[in-house]
């Protein structure tokens, strides 16, 4: 589901109103979002810019400007899956937002098949849901109840030619959700994922301001049902800058065995 925002309509409204009634509209009381997207998109591919040039470990490290985790890139991938709990939001003011999600292709292809949860700060509060995606289809937005502390598992598996399954289940709240989904074209599979992306997009296309998320700790991380860091699977460490070289998402080396990690929000962009 499509998230849309109509403020700018709802202010014109008003001021017309105002004219013909020969009232005052106070337009300069009226604070609009720092930004106005026409839609909020919490999945989609990667934005990669290159390798980081300080790279201190084994596993190869990736810059992006939207997303931070780490992503399998051998290929053929099935399946892939992890646990997290949903971070709370810490909304000071203004809109921002974030997603956390398992998936299928996007670090080098033009697809992705994914679900995961998202905190969006609008103004001083925080929205939490659940949602999945067949990119470049929208997001769809799941209506079940959603709160920070909640546990989460979800796994995203291939069916064949372009058709995947999608699970999520929050035992928090006692409710899953399965939904059987089609591509539309021949996916790649040449990547599994876990992952905290910046949503998108602004009028120009680029990622929203990131929501202050703290951290969050992503267990059970695995693909083709081997441990996700397992050196055959050609892992890559993910860690998120602006355009200026500022890190927005920095994530931990795995442990237990290749399939645990924290990412740590640094700043919103």
């Amino acid at each position: 589901m499509l998230r849309r925002w109509p403020i700018l309509a709802a202010l014109a409204l008003s001021a017309a109103t105002a004219l013909a009634t020969g009232g005052t509209t106070a337009m300069a009381s009226v604070s609009p979002p720092a930004v106005t997207p026409s839609v909020v998109d919490p999945g989609g591919v990667a934005h990669l810019i290159g390798p980081a040039s300080d790279v201190t470990g084994v596993i190869p490290q990736e810059e992006s400007t939207n997303w931070a985790g780490y992503a399998d890139t051998a290929g053929k991938y099935t399946s892939v899956s992890a646990s997290w709990t949903q971070p709370a939001g810490t909304c000071s003011g203004g809109d921002q937002y974030a997603s956390f999600w398992i998936g299928i292709d996007g670090y080098s292809s033009s697809t992705a098949e994914q679900t995961g949860t998202a905190v969006d700060c609008v103004g001083k509060t925080a929205e939490y849901y659940a949602w999945y995606e067949m990119y470049p289809g929208p997001a769809e937005t799941y209506s079940n109840t959603v709160e920070a502390g909640d546990h989460f598992t979800a796994t995203v598996t291939w069916l064949g030619g372009g058709e995947f399954s999608l699970y999520i289940d929050d035992s928090t709240e006692g409710w899953s959700q399965t939904t059987d989904a089609s591509l539309g074209s021949t996916p790649a599979r040449t990547s599994a994922e876990v992952i905290v992306e910046a949503s998108c997009c602004t009028a120009s296309g680029g990622n929203l301001p990131l929501t202050d998320f703290g951290s969050i700790t992503f267990t059970g991380s695995t693909a083709n049902g081997e441990p996700i860091g397992t050196p055959s699977l050609d892992p890559v460490e993910v860690n998120m800058i602006d355009s200026s070289g500022n890190v927005l998402v920095s994530c931990s080396a795995l442990t237990n065995d290749g399939e645990n990690f924290t990412c740590t929000w640094h700043r919103s962009k």
